[in-house]
């Protein structure tokens, strides 16, 4: 029963790596409500700051800040990737990187090239190992992550477009649709979109106090770091989904496999068993 025995410890295996996936399936399971809710939240404050900035963009002020100047030449880009802290999320991650690389690519046989800041983990180890322009990472945000935490990194892309070294910065992220979906996203950070791409519905002049630069700055500064934060929340509800769908499947082909060894299990056994039952019968014939 030496393949039989084998079997058996493979069996032994296959159920401790079960309950390994059903743990962390009921984790992501009573996360996941949570993340939703906090990501929710957060979305009318966003959309108001897009309402609000769609105004400015549209006004006929004399000042107008780089944030809203698209530059002609394409010489050099910056990504802000969002990514998770953990894995065992299916391909959440390789999904959106796949997707960066694509885009990357394309900037750079335009002769454009590329600075990277991640969020999180899994991020910073994969551009790291591209020996890819990290300018600056983050990680292990936890569950509740702090717009604090993430002023460091923004304010890296913030200055090098301000300073002339960026020419156009995008977002990267998995964008939360459902529990079952997630889509990879990238979309234009700097310089802000088009205003008819913006939410405006009216076409006025402010008058700005103390002066059309320094509200200006503070604004736009906070509309890109709201757009961050709820990126960085999209992806962490995300990544509880898809961490919970792909336990589950786990889970589901754990089963499937146990049923099968089970099966190869119990023709061994029987096999086995008629061997020595042919044996005994055979050495009482011979006596």
């Amino acid at each position: 029963m030496a393949g039989g025995r084998e079997i058996k410890t493979k069996i032994k295996s296959v159920q401790n790596t079960r309950k390994v996936t059903r743990a962390l399936e009921m984790v992501s399971a009573s996360k996941i409500r949570k993340a939703q809710e906090r990501m929710k939240g957060s979305r009318p404050y966003a959309r108001l700051m897009r309402q609000m900035i769609g105004h400015i963009a549209k006004a006929n002020s004399e000042y107008v800040h780089p944030f809203l100047v698209e530059r002609e030449q394409v010489k050099r880009i910056g990504y802000v990737i969002v990514s998770t802290d953990r894995g065992l999320c299916g391909g959440l991650n390789s999904v959106l990187f796949r997707r960066i690389l694509v885009d990357m690519r394309e900037w750079q046989a335009k002769g454009a090239e590329v600075d990277v800041v991640c969020v999180g983990q899994k991020a910073t180890a994969f551009f790291r190992r591209l020996k890819v322009n990290l300018l600056g990472s983050v990680t292990h945000l936890g569950e509740q992550p702090e717009l604090e935490k993430l002023v460091g990194v923004i304010k890296v892309m913030l200055d090098g477009y301000s300073e002339g070294k960026l020419d156009r910065v995008f977002l990267s992220y998995n964008d939360f649709v459902n529990t079952m979906t997630q889509r990879p996203t990238i979309d234009q950070l700097l310089p802000l979109p088009a205003s008819d791409s913006l939410e405006s519905k009216h076409d006025w002049d402010y008058l700005y106090e103390p002066d059309a630069e320094a509200v200006l700055n503070h604004v736009l500064t906070r509309y890109v770091e709201s757009l961050v934060y709820q990126a960085t929340l999209e992806n962490l509800a995300s990544e509880h989904a898809a961490r919970m769908v792909a336990m589950k499947s786990a889970s589901d082909n754990a089963n499937k496999l146990i049923e099968t060894l089970q099966l190869i299990y119990n023709k061994a056994r029987q096999a086995a068993i008629t061997q020595e039952i042919s044996e005994i019968v055979g050495g009482a014939a011979a006596v």
